[in-house]
């Protein structure tokens, strides 16, 4: 079990940090919390729980007014234009150990939360008092960012701050400005990754990978394989998971661009729709795709169990 809400405030008060504790109704967004405390003067935050490709974990606190372009983020930290995407409910609940709408740096008090990064607002710095909830969002407090940041310090992590509306230029000569902030391990979870990369700052590793890759002796699939059995090439889709985040890899930009234009709504609200559909929707798409796949092995056996009966094993017709 996790922290609640009064043993968090009672680690607040033996660390000696002033704060005011404002309860109301559940909700769920921003939007909705300000209708309870916006009007008290304090800088409301955002927090989205992101994830990238090696499924390492990022929480990104920001005021509510500012813009955060997962791509740019993204970018900034080394990991690609599409190296993050939102993180599944699981992870909330396995690592930050939370429901929906509770993300904020608070989660990170949690031992199964040690290695996620956290990226703070810059603008919080310049407030007088900032809003969060304290692992239930039926209740807001409020505090200073240096009391926010005598808390985290207190459970080991040094406070981040980036502007994150800022978009420096990465290349050769502009490596990522915040490529420091990337976790050196993934947290404890049940997600296991399914591709086999490699760390981009390891670059004699990198070599050697693919060498012994290419040196060993190529090994023919002899029967349909379960959802178990994972190998990820860059050429074919062995793998029904890489399969499957493909897919919605070049779904959900589509899907987020075309709401975008057409919808009323915030982006970051529609990338946890997107994660949405994709939770709901994957199981029955990966059961599709394996179908497929083994329906493929199978065709091919036929296939070739055929041509052997009518022509022999040299392509030659058999002789009766």
């Amino acid at each position: 079990m996790g922290y609640t809400k009064d043993q968090l405030l009672a680690r607040l008060q033996e660390l000696k940090i002033d704060f005011t504790c404002y309860d109301h109704p559940v909700v769920l967004t921003v939007e909705e919390q300000a209708k309870h405390v916006g009007h008290l003067g304090g800088a409301l935050s955002k927090n989205l729980l992101l994830k990238d490709k090696k499924h390492r974990l990022y929480v990104v606190s920001a005021l509510a007014g500012t813009k955060v372009d997962m791509k740019i983020l993204s970018q900034r930290l080394g990991l690609g234009k599409g190296g993050l995407r939102m993180a599944p409910e699981e992870s909330l609940l396995q690592v930050l150990q939370v429901p929906l709408g509770c993300v904020t740096p608070f989660a990170l008090i949690n031992e199964s939360a040690s290695a996620v990064s956290l990226l703070l607002d810059d603008g919080f710095k310049s407030k007088q008092s900032c809003y969060f909830h304290p692992l239930t969002n039926d209740v807001t407090i409020a505090l200073s960012s240096s009391n926010l940041d005598k808390f985290l310090i207190s459970i080991g992590k040094q406070p981040a701050y980036v502007k994150l509306e800022e978009a420096p230029a990465v290349g050769k000569d502009s490596p990522p400005d915040l490529a420091h902030l990337v976790p050196s391990g993934a947290p404890n979870s049940s997600e296991q990754p399914v591709e086999n990369t490699t760390p981009t700052n390891v670059a004699h590793q990198n070599k050697v990978t693919k060498e012994t890759v290419k040196a060993k002796p190529k090994v023919q699939s002899k029967g349909p394989e379960t959802s178990q059995s994972k190998v990820d090439k860059s050429t074919n889709y062995i793998s029904v998971d890489k399969f499957v985040n493909d897919v919605f890899d070049i779904i959900s930009p589509v899907f987020l661009s075309e709401a975008l234009k057409k919808l009323d709504v915030k982006e970051e609200e529609l990338s946890s729709i997107i994660d949405g559909i994709k939770g709901r929707a994957a199981p029955d798409l990966e059961s599709i795709a394996l179908s497929l796949k083994n329906a493929s092995y199978t065709s091919g056996f036929h296939a070739g169990s055929e041509c052997m009966l009518n022509h022999g094993l040299r392509g030659r017709p058999s002789r009766n």
